[in-house]
């Protein structure tokens, strides 16, 4: 009888933990939106080459051949709306290069990173192919700490203007995470 008492609480405890973490792990969906500033000119760039082909001995016609296999390092601003002195909610920090001879396509790693708002502390990483001259880009969220610990998902881009290689980039995110 002691036995079976026993085997029996063992059975409540387990639903009662198994019902609790259940709970814990339920997928949440989160959409956020802001804007990216890529200012590679000027006295303060939030981007910079950090390799790639000397441009200065080159002979191609071809430009985006001449930029193949150049590395930017970015610590880049996001804003809640597309003009630079809006309020600043995160960074966009990590590295891009130059990835196609044929057409702008970049191969980016970075990381978002949040320093107000809700999600203040918080991180996602997108690594992905960023076909710059497309409308908008599809690119893959890897990852997340914080409120976006495991957090899986995608990002659309969209430029939103440009003056030379400087860019404002809106980006739509949908994050599934825990």
């Amino acid at each position: 009888m002691a036995m079976n008492s026993k085997l029996l609480l063992l059975f409540a405890l387990a639903a009662v933990f198994s019902c609790k973490s259940t709970d814990a792990l339920k997928v949440k969906a989160t959409r956020i939106q802001f804007y990216m500033h890529d200012v590679i000119s000027g006295p303060n760039p939030t981007a910079v080459r950090v390799a790639g082909p000397d441009n200065s001995t080159t002979t191609s016609p071809n430009a985006t051949a001449a930029m193949f296999g150049s590395i930017y390092m970015m610590d880049n601003p996001l804003t809640v709306t597309p003009d630079p002195n809006s309020t600043v909610v995160g960074r966009a920090q990590g590295i891009y290069g130059m990835s196609s001879q044929n057409e702008f396509s970049l191969l980016m790693s970075l990381t978002v990173g949040f320093i107000s708002g809700p999600y203040n502390g918080s991180t996602f990483s997108v690594l992905g192919r960023n076909p710059i001259m497309s409308e908008v880009r599809e690119m893959p969220v890897v990852g997340g700490t914080g409120i976006f610990r495991l957090a899986r998902g995608y990002c659309l881009a969209k430029t939103h203007s440009m003056v030379g290689f400087d860019a404002i980039i809106g980006y739509n995110v949908t994050l599934l995470h825990y």
